[in-house]
């Protein structure tokens, strides 16, 4: 293996694990209901790392960094103590890794404009729906009956435009960084 292509594998796993730490703690940024990096972290991720475990590993350390620092810095007066995992967070978890293997088939070695488009509206719609029935099955205000699911899911309609912008923004900020950077800072195209 020649030394440029040990630079590209390093600038490869070094460039978006950054991006995607920038992004997991942007969270801390006054915004809407929902507008979230979280979606098009994962996204990213799959689509830009080689291998399957990295793409995994890296966007959910970032959010639960981002998310120890949020409800023990940011909310630590809205908990009694050190919060580890929030009510429900294995649920927001499973759905970022459901998002993450969503981005193995959209992508599948090929990033264009139409598929991150196409990652934004999945990361959306996965999240709506797995998250909304992860809130139907842990939280007692939903009885747990047809009524309660879909009082969950009509519950989490006014959300939905939040996120859907935070996927589309973050994924354009996301893919648009990695490829200026590797274009005009670096100069070193992946395409190879």
């Amino acid at each position: 293996m020649k030394q440029t292509d040990n630079k590209k594998i390093t600038i490869k796993f070094a460039v978006p694990t950054g991006l995607i730490i920038l992004a997991a703690f942007s969270r801390i940024i006054p915004h809407i209901p929902n507008f979230s990096p979280l979606g098009a972290i994962a996204m990213f991720g799959a689509a830009l790392f080689t291998k399957k475990w990295q793409a995994i590993f890296v966007p959910l350390v970032a959010t639960f960094i981002s998310d120890l620092f949020i409800n023990n810095i940011i909310y630590a007066q809205y908990n009694p103590s050190f919060t580890w995992f929030y009510e429900g967070a294995y649920w927001q978890y499973i759905t970022y890794i459901v998002i993450i293997i969503a981005g193995f088939l959209i992508f599948n070695k090929k990033v264009t404009v139409p598929k991150i488009v196409a990652g934004s509206l999945s990361a959306t719609a996965i999240f709506f729906l797995m998250s909304n029935f992860g809130s139907w099955l842990v939280m007692s205000i939903y009885p747990k009956t047809v009524a309660g699911l879909l009082a969950s899911y009509t519950a989490g309609i006014p959300f939905i435009n939040g996120t859907f912008y935070g996927d589309l923004f973050y994924s354009a900020v996301l893919f648009g960084s990695f490829a200026l950077i590797s274009k005009k800072v670096l100069r070193i195209s992946f395409a190879a």
